[in-house]
């Protein structure tokens, strides 16, 4: 089971009690400087205070990971290249990856161009001996082809996740909450069932939620007592499946037009990509009826069981 611990204070002052080597994977959202409303005054600071403040806390981080554990970072654009330089020249930590999170909703402006994406900067202690399931990150091919590896392709550098809208049940009151589907890529890719997880800027909750439905352990650090009570809330709420997805985890591949090769995969499908998106299932099992061109929809709207590869077989039959 996994154990997840919020901590209501400063992340500087509590990753000091964490001890070395101890931390697999850290996801790290701190405030970008940008004067948002976080209850406290940690993201209205000095240029020079606050990149004092970012250098303690990435010191902080490299020496609580362990040898073959890994970092991101989300970074506001004005500030990536000097984070660039601390946690590369400064720490001689190992570049993995600059990450673009695309979405096709932010801010509008009238003069220059609307901004629709963050930034996240991928960071390893080691240059070789760290951890990455590439297999658990995997997206649908395209195409059934026999030369492809059918268990999905790499996801690349660009990842598209929807903000998690203020209609969205699951929004929290915090200005910058993050997509849960965003954080489980993450935390499948860099760490594995029991590791053990940091969020030194905890927030909404977002990563705890994900550890505990992952099976991860998960130390939070929160400032804002506010917060901290969401976080606890949230963390008792029953689980029906994130709350985002990578639209691509829904694709259904083409040419896969041998009933009994179709519904093995599709059964793979499901337990490779939907895993922890449960609310998304009926919306999968919709394409492969229009791709398919099979009446499962109806059917299966008209009765109360579930949709399942051997209902596909059976109609194609």
């Amino acid at each position: 089971m996994s154990r997840i611990e919020i901590i209501c204070g400063d992340s500087l002052l509590e990753m000091k009690k964490i001890s070395d080597d101890s931390v697999d994977l850290i996801i790290a959202d701190p405030p970008y400087n940008l004067g948002k409303g976080y209850g406290n005054l940690s993201d209205c600071q000095s240029f020079t205070d606050y990149l004092e403040f970012t250098r303690q806390w990435i010191t902080e981080s490299k020496r609580v990971l362990r040898q073959s554990g890994t970092i991101y970072i989300f970074v506001g654009f004005r500030m990536i290249s000097y984070v660039y330089q601390i946690l590369e020249q400064e720490l001689k930590m190992n570049f993995v990856n600059w990450i673009c999170w695309h979405y096709t909703q932010g801010i509008g402006k009238t003069k220059g161009f609307s901004p629709r994406h963050d930034d996240i900067l991928m960071f390893t202690k080691s240059p070789n001996n760290y951890y990455f399931n590439l297999d658990s990150v995997r997206v649908p091919q395209k195409y059934y082809r026999s030369i492809n590896n059918m268990r999905g392709a790499n996801p690349g550098d660009v990842w598209e996740f929807s903000h998690v809208h203020y209609c969205n049940e699951n929004r929290q009151q915090h200005p910058t909450q993050k997509p849960e589907g965003l954080i489980e890529r993450m935390i499948l890719a860099s760490s594995d069932y029991n590791g053990n997880v940091l969020d030194p800027f905890a927030g909404s909750g977002t990563t705890p939620r994900v550890c505990q439905q992952t099976g991860r352990h998960c130390t939070g650090i929160e400032i804002n007592p506010q917060y901290v009570a969401i976080i606890n809330q949230r963390l008792k709420n029953t689980f029906t499946g994130f709350d985002s997805i990578d639209p691509r985890m829904e694709r259904v591949p083409g040419d896969l037009n041998d009933p009994q090769l179709r519904a093995a995969y599709l059964e793979n499908h499901v337990n490779w990509f939907l895993g922890n998106h449960q609310n998304q299932e009926s919306h999968f099992w919709s394409d492969v009826a229009k791709k398919y061109k099979l009446p499962i929809a109806n059917r299966s709207s008209q009765s109360n069981k579930k949709t399942t590869p051997q209902t596909l077989l059976n109609l194609d039959k």
